[in-house]
């Protein structure tokens, strides 16, 4: 296949090429501890407000290009009570027909070709596509246990940094289950708020936090002079498969991502908008739900691995555990070693960069039968670690 130079510099979607593989497993049922959303349904309010959109014949014709104000409107009203955060809906929201493409999209409407876009490592694989495709530099923002994977900008190269026009941040994070405080955001605000950086901060597993309620970028002071949130309904809502989210945030960095997709869309689906108007307006209580479940997984399941001194990173939120992988193994051969010793099948940490290697990423998006399954197979692979 000969892909254009741009496609050929991207390297292969892992989640793309491992979804749908045929597997080979051991001698007992697959627990596929790999994927990467909740397990719950999506809630009856939703599925009633989809069922009643499709009967709209409003919604069957072309949408407004930058959605309904009813679904902005929603929005705004989402982070108020959640965050405490006023937004223009005019000039501050755009709505993302799912957040990977937000993601993806934004370097191009951000940065000039040769501009620097300071990716974490460890870090969500598809981000790296966004910066291939607008053309720009990569360079790595490492992130250290010891340092509850926090970003150090002062160990960032200087002349990297100089170049740096866009930085990605994802807390809770997606690999580790690390969070980020109020201060740090704070902090980063403070250092970038008079240059030509910009922020964007992947709030994809909001929900989730598990010893404090994790904050918004955008309550710190400032935060809108230099940063965007992402925000997704498929994970705190169950709605992965609805394909929904939306950015808030920098006026001028909004009305880019909306101008672009001027031209690359024709206005979301009314339905999809409807039933995420009814997912926002499930609120606090609702998320607080979600939230609880993770946590007794979380609980559940760190106990067990320190019974048996398996070793793994705190988790604080998120969805899920990234546990380190025995001396002997690298993440890749110790993924095949689980999937054919225990049929568990999980991801290896190398994706997500190279300071991922030594561990593997759990998720516990599970029923308990299967967590408990789970468990009592991990148990097993201790003895890898003495």
């Amino acid at each position: 296949m000969a892909y254009t130079n741009i496609l050929a510099s991207i390297p292969e979607s892992y989640f793309g090429k491992t979804m749908g593989r045929q597997l080979e497993v051991g001698v007992k049922p697959l627990i596929n501890m790999a994927v990467g959303i909740p397990d719950k349904p999506v809630p009856d309010e939703v599925l009633e407000a989809l069922t009643e959109a499709i009967q709209n014949p409003q919604n069957n014709k072309y949408g407004v290009f930058r959605g309904k104000e009813t679904l902005k409107a929603a929005i705004k009203r989402f982070y108020k009570d959640i965050y405490g955060v006023e937004l223009d809906q005019d000039k501050e929201i755009c709505i993302l027909y799912g957040t990977k493409s937000g993601l993806v999209h934004l370097p191009t409407c951000v940065i000039e070709p040769g501009d620097g876009v300071l990716l974490p490592n460890p870090g969500y694989t598809d981000y790296l596509a966004g910066v291939k495709l607008a053309r720009g530099e990569h360079y790595e923002l490492k992130l250290y246990p010891e340092n509850n994977y926090l970003p150090d900008f002062e160990q960032v190269d200087a002349l990297e940094l100089s170049n740096t026009k866009l930085i990605y941040l994802n807390y809770p994070s997606n690999p580790t289950g690390a969070v980020a405080t109020t201060a740090f955001f704070d902090s980063v605000i403070e250092r970038f708020k008079d240059t030509d950086t910009k922020i964007v901060h992947d709030f994809a597993y909001a929900a989730f936090g598990f010893d404090a309620k994790n904050p918004s970028i955008l309550q710190s002071p400032g935060a809108k002079d230099v940063a965007i949130e992402i925000y997704s309904l498929s994970k705190g809502f169950n709605m992965s498969g609805v394909r929904i989210g939306f950015a808030v945030g920098n006026a001028e960095m909004i009305e880019n991502l909306n101008y672009f997709q001027d031209h690359t869309q024709v206005g979301m689906w009314g339905v999809i908008q409807d039933g995420a108007i009814a997912a926002l307006e499930l609120g606090e209580s609702f998320l607080e739900e979600q939230n609880a479940l993770f946590k007794r997984r979380r609980d559940k399941v760190t106990q067990a691995l320190r019974e048996v001194q398996i070793p793994f990173e705190p988790m604080q939120g998120g969805i899920f555990l990234w546990v380190k992988v025995p001396p002997e193994f690298n993440s890749e051969e110790y993924v095949e070693f689980l999937l054919k010793s225990q049929s568990i099948l999980t991801t290896p940490g190398l994706p997500f960069g190279s300071l991922g290697d030594g561990y593997i990423r759990i998720s516990l998006a599970v029923e308990d039968a299967q967590l408990d399954e789970f468990i009592e197979r991990i148990k097993e692979t201790h003895v890898l670690y003495e």
